[in-house]
């Protein structure tokens, strides 16, 4: 899965950037997702007074409504982007708005001013408004999303790398930076996603069927440490898939 992001203040072409994307994706065959990011205070899809409404203040969380064409599930308070994301499956997920994601994103503006206030490590290319009037905004393409999506999402399919990881430099640094470092040396194409230890190999737990989340340097010692005693087994091979099951 490929993440995208697009960016920018209120009435500056974010949602026809996106949905330009969305429908240029489609045509070339991905499945696509999106999550859009609502800043407004008081935002919420909930009636007051419905059952579902009901449900909630009784305190179940979180809280689905099933109907014949549509399902919603709606959680206390905002979720995690990473826990979001972990829900998708499609080839390619939009996201509209300003979050945490490590991935590469879009930015809008109506001009340079705001483009510098969105502008950051992972930018990859602006649109929006400001795309009528100038090509370019310092090392970055400007792309008109109404006159050119060819060239937006061709870009986006050269600069996005598969789904990256999303900890802190705290927890993980072995491929010399942080995860978001490495997000930006792969898309200035110095790096590539095998210099992330958590991309080129599996370190999974369940319990009773349930995954359960490590962070890398929780991963690295449940590998070294499961490595190491079955290494002196009779059998071992190197370069093996290794599965252990306990039942208590």
């Amino acid at each position: 899965m490929k993440i995208i992001k697009v960016q920018g203040i209120s009435k500056t072409g974010k949602t026809t950037t996106v949905e330009a994307i969305i429908k240029e994706l489609r045509r070339r065959g991905y499945t696509v997702g999106s999550i859009k990011e609502i800043h407004f205070e008081d935002f919420t899809m909930e009636k007051d007074g419905s059952n579902t409404d009901i449900h909630k203040k009784a305190g179940a969380c979180p809280v689905t409504a099933r109907g014949l064409t549509e399902t919603d599930v709606m959680f206390e308070g905002a979720v995690d982007i990473e826990k979001i994301l972990d829900m998708y499956d499609q080839d390619y997920v939009v996201i509209e708005g300003k979050c945490e994601a490590n991935c590469p994103d879009i930015i809008t503006g109506r001009t340079e001013e705001e483009l510098a206030a969105q502008k950051g490590k992972l930018t990859i290319a602006a649109s929006g408004v400001i795309s009528n009037r100038i090509s370019s905004y310092e090392d970055l393409p400007v792309i008109n999303a109404l006159e050119n999506i060819e060239k937006l999402v061709s870009l986006i399919e050269e600069k996005t790398p598969e789904r990256m990881p999303n900890y802190s430099a705290d927890c993980c640094t072995a491929c010399g930076t942080d995860c978001c470092g490495l997000t930006e040396r792969i898309i200035k194409g110095t790096e590539s996603i095998s210099r992330c230890i958590l991309k080129g190999e599996s370190v999974q737990v369940f319990l009773d069927g349930e995954e359960l989340s490590m962070v890398p340097f929780v991963k690295s010692m449940v590998k070294s440490v499961s490595t190491s005693v079955i290494k002196e087994l009779d059998g071992y091979r190197d370069n093996c898939e290794i599965v252990i099951k306990i039942k208590q």
